[in-house]
């Protein structure tokens, strides 16, 4: 292969198998029960239930619909799927735990909820750690044996498809090996079809697990399967582990969601086993749609995705470095481990001080921009004295590109400020209270500008200073005609944060708008010891950018 070749579209793995390495893997998703259990997350039916189908157009084995009879929410999902969830991939499967202490499985209640939710598949849950038998729930070792054959020969008999999670196994394992390798060998007598150990507290490590799964795979006649929570930060790297010891079903979440610190992230599981260790997980043309699938899913859930995460983060392909993206136009391997649009992601390359002209060309490239040498000197210049003064370029695409522009020359056409002014009154209350409640803050503001050669004064009244700039600012655009063009544009977040705290009030603060024409999105900034002066700043860039975009 010669130096200027590119690098094959699916890469080879990395790493070389284990001699227990599955050449496939099943991959059990269980967002809808163990994720929801994140703090912060509350998800309702419809939720779980649009959650579910972008978990089978990823192509997942298996879906952990819930705990049924659990709460009503569980119940509902379940009577639900049947008719508003068509899954052309996925299973559905539904979670429970064994029969209780020295009771009876034909009168155990959560194994006929269990049965009542319908799924040809369940998974249910058992003690594998002598120290929870015995102090947990107080009976005897034989016992805590007992209710997991009982239960899950119960469960076959009722013509259902088992996999038991072994819950603690790994501590148990290192406890006391006799005791979970016997209640594992039950479970496989029985009938289960996984055997699912679990690092219900997360604290083993990478090394460890290897060794225990390899192990437990020599030892029983099932397939062996890992669940792995991460509160070491190694719970992908555990999975992996697992799968070298020879697991060959990997249980985890979408983005990693989970109680504490979270699970195995799916995101990252799944393309690690394809592209780094040659393991078949989801179908070959569904790994595409990673990206998309684990945005969709953070948006249903209410938590920002984090734009770092691997393979599917805004930044996982982000460059930054003028010497990575000067090598990258050359040769994209030379700083991406993969392509990334096998994970349906995107190269990205981000504006900073530390840009240099093979950073902006590449910009200006991507944002069909022509400029002269003397144009990228000169942004490079007054992108590093901004920087300094507190403005962050590469968080605020769209002033960036207003910069680079009004370098080559241009000249926004859509209005000229001549001045703003924001008045707030403070109302107290008319029972004469001192404190907030019953206060009226009326906050107004007045613009002059310029407008197709037309002197425009307007005021307008807001809920706060940028939303009354912004109405002042409309409202003198659509007197002067040219309103028609701002109707889709409105902004969708304001952030503020003061830059050097040391100066209390005296301060250096910036504003961050985040704005939107219902197709693209896009974030400006101002930087200013005043803050309205900022946020105008910022509110200014949003609506000439957003004019210049409505013009194609």
């Amino acid at each position: 292969m010669s130096t200027t070749e590119s690098t094959p579209a699916t890469p080879r793995p990395v790493t070389p198998p284990s001699r227990r390495q599955p050449t496939a893997v099943e991959i059990y998703d269980t967002t809808l029960r163990d994720g929801s259990q994140l703090e912060g997350i509350s998800l309702t039916v419809d939720d779980k239930l649009r959650i579910a189908e972008q978990l089978d157009r990823l192509g997942v084995h298996y879906i952990e619909g819930g705990w049924p009879g659990a709460n009503p929410k569980d119940d509902e999902f379940f009577r639900r799927a049947v008719d508003e969830l068509t899954l052309t991939t996925s299973e559905l499967v539904a979670f429970g735990s064994t029969r209780r202490v020295k009771g009876r499985v034909d009168s155990d209640e959560t194994l006929a909820n269990l049965l009542g939710a319908g799924t040809g598949t369940v998974c249910i849950v058992g003690k594998c750690w002598d120290y929870h038998v015995t102090e947990a729930l107080r009976t005897d070792l034989d016992e805590g044996v007992a209710m997991v054959r009982d239960s899950i020969e119960y469960l076959v008999a009722a013509g259902r498809r088992v996999f038991f999670d072994a819950e603690h196994f790994f501590d148990g394992y290192k406890a006391n090996p006799e005791f979970s390798l016997r209640v594992l060998e039950a479970a496989a007598i029985a009938g289960a079809d996984c055997l699912v150990l679990c690092d219900t507290n997360g604290g083993s490590l990478p090394f460890d697990v290897e060794r225990i799964v390899g192990e437990v795979v020599d030892y029983v006649d099932a397939a062996v399967g890992v669940h792995l929570h991460d509160d070491t930060g190694c719970g992908v790297a555990n999975a992996l582990a697992g799968v070298r010891g020879g697991a060959t079903q990997v249980q985890g979440t979408i983005n990693g969601y989970g109680e504490r610190t979270g699970n195995c992230n799916l995101t990252t599981i799944i393309p690690d086993l394809t592209l780094k260790m040659g393991v078949a997980t989801i179908p070959a043309d569904r790994l595409e749609r990673l990206t998309s699938v684990a945005h969709h899913v953070a948006e249903l859930v209410n938590i920002t995705p984090d734009p770092q995460q691997a393979f599917v983060g805004a930044s996982a392909f982000a460059h930054k470095a003028g010497l990575h993206t000067s090598a990258i136009a050359r040769r994209p391997d030379a700083y991406e481990h993969i392509d990334p649009d096998l994970v349906g992601n995107g190269t990205r390359f981000v504006v900073s001080e530390l840009a240099g002209r093979s950073t902006l060309e590449l910009k200006a490239q991507e944002i069909g921009l022509e400029m002269d040498g003397p144009a990228l000197s000169e942004v490079v210049d007054r992108l590093k004295q901004l920087e300094y003064e507190g403005f962050h370029f590469e968080a605020a695409d769209g002033s960036l590109e207003l910069l680079m522009r009004d370098a080559t020359g241009w000249a926004q056409p859509f209005f000229r400020l001549e001045s703003f002014r924001v008045a707030v009154e403070h109302r107290a209350p008319e029972n004469g209270s001192s404190g907030v409640a019953g206060a009226v803050v009326v906050t107004e503001a007045t613009v002059k500008v310029e407008v197709g050669g037309e002197r425009v004064i307007a005021t307008a009244e807001g809920n706060g200073p940028v939303n009354a700039l912004d109405q002042a600012l409309r409202q003198a655009m659509e007197m002067a005609g040219a309103h028609d063009l701002l109707a889709g544009i409105h902004l969708t977040d304001f952030k503020v944060r003061v830059l050097d705290t040391g100066k209390g009030t005296g301060a250096v603060t910036r504003v961050l708008l985040d704005s939107t024409d219902g197709e693209r999105t896009w974030s400006t900034i101002g930087v200013s010891e005043n803050i309205i002066e900022a946020s105008w700043q910022a509110l200014a860039d949003s609506i000439i950018f957003g004019l210049l975009k409505a013009q194609g």
